[in-house]
């Protein structure tokens, strides 16, 4: 949806609110986990993104903030079963999150499976719509034509997706694919795909303020920004000084 008024004019807390502060690295100890999702609080942002395993940590920092629990599922590959799926979001469910990304099979979107791709959302959007949970649709961007992409996003959209969305940050790309990530045109062309339909989360390769900003201007509802990007395309100063430039791959 397009601001009520340029992002360049809009304060942290408003530019925050975009925000799911991507503490996803599989490599993270508890304590840089907890250090993260402080960060997110005190940023302001609209969610930490935590993989499940670090819920018992996120859940008591978040409680009583501003800023909500959005956990992945079956991420970042997306080729569990249904019935795996499910399970994994019933365990989100019964922790009191407030939103779910989930990964779209990605393969079965490729091989034009995209009934099974519906059903296969279906059963888990429909399981956090009961409880009033947002859920935002991951598409492996990077590894899909356009028209794969427009495809996917009627399959996602049929089975209630609230967002759909760019990539994971993790696909690291082959001689076929290069990783782009959010990308202008991209975000142009999920948004396209969206119609009004559902909302549009950029992930992916938003490191830097100038970007970020921008895509806030095209109209995008919501980014998945790196743990280090975070303060970056906030203008947040640490120490005095301007946060230096951001290399993490989320």
């Amino acid at each position: 949806m397009k601001p009520s008024k340029p992002a360049a004019q809009m304060s942290v807390a408003e530019l925050a609110a975009y925000i799911d502060h991507s503490v996803l690295k599989p490599d993270f100890t508890p304590d840089e986990v907890r250090r993260e999702v402080e960060a997110a609080v005190a940023f302001g942002c609209r969610t930490a993104c935590i993989n499940p395993a670090s819920i018992e940590i996120a859940a008591p920092l978040c409680e009583g903030t501003d800023t909500g629990i959005c956990v992945v599922v079956d991420f970042p590959f997306g080729c569990s079963s249904t019935e795996s799926k499910v399970a994994q979001t019933r365990v989100a469910l019964e922790a009191g999150i407030q939103e779910l990304d989930i990964v779209a099979n990605y393969g079965w979107i490729r091989g034009g499976e995209l009934k099974r791709v519906e059903d296969d959302l279906r059963a888990v959007i429909d399981l956090c719509h009961e409880q009033d949970v947002l859920v935002k649709v991951i598409f492996e961007t990077d590894a899909l034509t356009t028209d794969q992409i427009r495809a996917a996003a009627e399959a996602a959209i049929a089975a209630g997706a609230d967002f759909i969305k760019t990539s994971t940050g993790f696909f690291t790309g082959t001689n076929q694919h290069e990783a782009t990530g959010a990308f202008d045109e991209m975000v142009a062309l999920m948004m396209e795909c969206a119609d009004g339909r559902c909302q549009v989360k950029g992930s992916g390769s938003i490191r830097d303020r100038e970007h970020f900003l921008r895509l806030i201007d095209a109209g995008i509802d919501r980014m998945g920004i790196g743990f280090r990007s975070t303060p970056v395309v906030l203008g947040i100063a640490t120490d005095g000084a301007p946060v230096a430039a951001a290399t993490s791959g989320y």
